[in-house]
């Protein structure tokens, strides 16, 4: 098969000029270099893509292949993890993760809770606030914690995400608001255990790869699992598989979420007990890092088992489902 690889690297949007925090969430060259590397161990022809606007020039010539591995995501916008997929789709090829549809609603982390929420799913009470005035007319009961609505990898989270009152509520959104120019998520603090779970597959057939216990050190910004503290994980966290009764309620939880979002091939559910000791529904990651030491899912896999190469063959496998459902498009206008 022969496997077009899209993706955004970091270290070409540092060098246009965005600092450290903005690039958090793009990808280092080793990481596209062994999703290639495993893509032609399990038999594939790959082909190295890049960005979306690489991708729109290659298919404006012509260019095509069997499936796409897409980890691109982007850079402006709700929609911005949706882009190459909402392209890929106008052309009818095939890729891997989930559709534009799913990129976008999850990426925005308060539309997500609100369907989770409609489903029955349990998630901590929250709201948007989108200005200043958002915050006064806010009853929620203190503690709460704060984070922009639609980042990952901890962008935008620190030891001052969790607030105490209402002037840290205060200057906690007003700061968030100012800096990265979108909405804030507020919702209640949840004192609980921490975990992630990966899943794979999709729909009735997607499978739980594992859960992972996110214990924070004592030197690690505590009750957030922070940008910083994701950064420098290795010094500053503890990861843990957990077997009890909570973790396997987790797991429901997790599933629960990512099938009713309509996630597909791959991803993770995070999650954080409340008072009670009952896990919650945080977030969902339907685009996850999948750097082999340095992401979440692959260190989850590694504790629990499955080597690299078995994750981006499953990953795979989901996604060949798809082919061949859509019909592939050569539009005879708007190519040259």
């Amino acid at each position: 098969m022969f496997i077009g690889i899209t993706y955004d690297l970091r270290e070409a949007y540092l060098a246009a000029g965005l600092d450290e925090e903005e690039t958090a969430e793009f990808d280092r060259p080793d990481t596209v270099q062994a999703i290639e590397d495993t893509l032609r161990d399990l038999g594939h022809q790959t082909d190295r893509i890049g960005t979306v606007h690489a991708l729109a020039g290659r298919l404006a010539r012509g260019n095509r292949w069997d499936l796409v591995f897409n980890i691109a995501e982007g850079l402006y916008g709700f929609g911005r993890e949706a882009q190459v997929p909402a392209l890929l789709d106008a052309f009818g090829i095939p890729y891997t993760f989930s559709d534009p549809l799913v990129m976008s609603l999850t990426l925005h982390k308060g539309m997500a809770k609100r369907v989770v929420r409609d489903l029955g799913i349990p998630t901590p009470s929250f709201c948007i606030v989108s200005d200043e005035e958002d915050v006064a007319r806010m009853d929620l009961p203190f503690p709460l914690f704060v984070k922009p609505v639609a980042e990952g990898t901890g962008k935008g989270i620190t030891a001052a995400s969790k607030i105490r009152n209402r002037g840290e509520l205060s200057e906690a959104c007003r700061a968030l608001l100012g800096r990265l120019r979108q909405p804030v998520l507020v919702e209640t603090f949840l004192p609980g255990r921490e975990f992630t779970v990966g899943i794979t597959g999709e729909g009735k057939s997607a499978v739980c790869l594992g859960i992972m216990e996110i214990i924070l050190k004592e030197t690690a910004e505590q009750d957030v699992y922070s940008y910083v503290n994701k950064e420098d994980c290795e010094a500053r966290v503890e990861y843990r598989l957990p077997e009890d009764e909570t973790a396997s309620r987790a797991v429901q939880v997790a599933l629960a979420a990512y099938r009713g979002l309509g996630c597909r091939d791959a991803g993770r559910v995070d999650l954080r007990s409340d008072a009670a000791g009952r896990p919650n529904f945080m977030e969902v990651n339907p685009l996850p890092g999948i750097h082999p030491e340095h992401s979440d899912l692959p260190i989850l896999c590694t504790l629990s088992g499955i080597p690299y190469r078995e994750l981006i063959r499953r990953i795979l496998k989901s996604a060949e489902a798809r082919i061949g459902q859509q019909r592939r498009i050569h539009p005879p206008f708007g190519t040259s």
